[in-house]
C-alpha cells in the first residue's frame, strides 16, 4: 500500500469516502485529530491556516475550526461529538452553516434567501487502522443526499481532502 491519498467509490450515492496510509503510528495520528494545537497546523487546504481550533474531545463536547483561505476568507466548521475509541475511530457532526453565502450558493444555487445551512448536517467517520506500525485513516462523510454531496465534490472537496492529508502526512513526518 503506498501513502499517496485515494478517494474511494462511495459506499452509498450521499457518501464521499477517502483514505491514505500514513507513516506514523495510530496513536500519533489520533492525536494530531484530538489536540486543537496539532490539528491547527495541519487541518485545510494548502496555503489556509486555522486561527481558530476548539475541541471538547467526549461525546457531546463540541468542536470547532476556522479554515481562513489566502484571501482572508473564514470558512467555519462547528460539530459535536458522537463516539471516541481512542485511537481507533471519530464519529462526529459537521456543519458549515457559518461559511459565508457565495459558498451557499454554490452548494445549493436556488437556496431561499434565508435558508440558512443548505449544505445540512454531515456525519464524519474517521478511522484509524493500524498497518505494520503505520496508519490507513479513512474519512467517510455522509450527506444529506447525492445531489448536496455532489455539489460539494463539484467545489473541490476530494481536492481539499487530498492537500489536507499531505498536510497531515507533512506534520506527523516532523514529530
Amino acid at each position: 500500500m503506498n501513502t499517496a491519498t485515494t478517494p474511494q467509490a462511495p459506499a452509498a450515492g450521499n457518501e464521499f469516502v477517502i483514505s491514505r496510509l500514513l507513516d506514523a503510528p495510530r496513536t500519533l495520528v489520533f492525536q494530531a485529530w484530538t489536540d486543537p494545537t496539532q490539528m491547527a497546523r495541519w487541518f485545510g487546504p494548502h496555503n489556509f491556516t486555522n486561527p481558530v481550533c476548539e475541541i471538547d474531545l467526549r461525546v457531546g463536547g463540541a468542536h470547532r475550526i476556522v479554515m481562513r483561505s489566502p484571501d482572508g476568507v473564514d470558512y467555519p466548521i462547528k460539530g459535536v461529538y458522537r463516539e471516541i475509541v481512542a485511537p481507533e475511530r471519530l464519529v462526529m457532526t459537521l456543519d458549515c452553516s457559518e461559511h459565508p453565502d457565495a459558498w451557499h450558493d454554490m452548494v445549493k444555487p436556488n437556496r431561499a434567501r434565508d435558508e440558512r445551512n443548505p449544505a445540512g448536517e454531515m456525519l464524519s467517520t474517521v478511522t484509524f487502522e493500524d498497518v505494520d506500525g503505520k496508519t490507513k485513516l479513512t474519512i467517510r462523510t455522509r450527506f444529506e443526499s447525492a445531489t448536496i454531496r455532489d455539489a460539494m465534490l463539484k467545489m473541490g472537496m476530494t481536492e481539499g481532502w487530498t492537500e489536507s492529508l499531505e498536510r497531515l502526512a507533512a506534520h506527523l513526518a516532523k514529530a
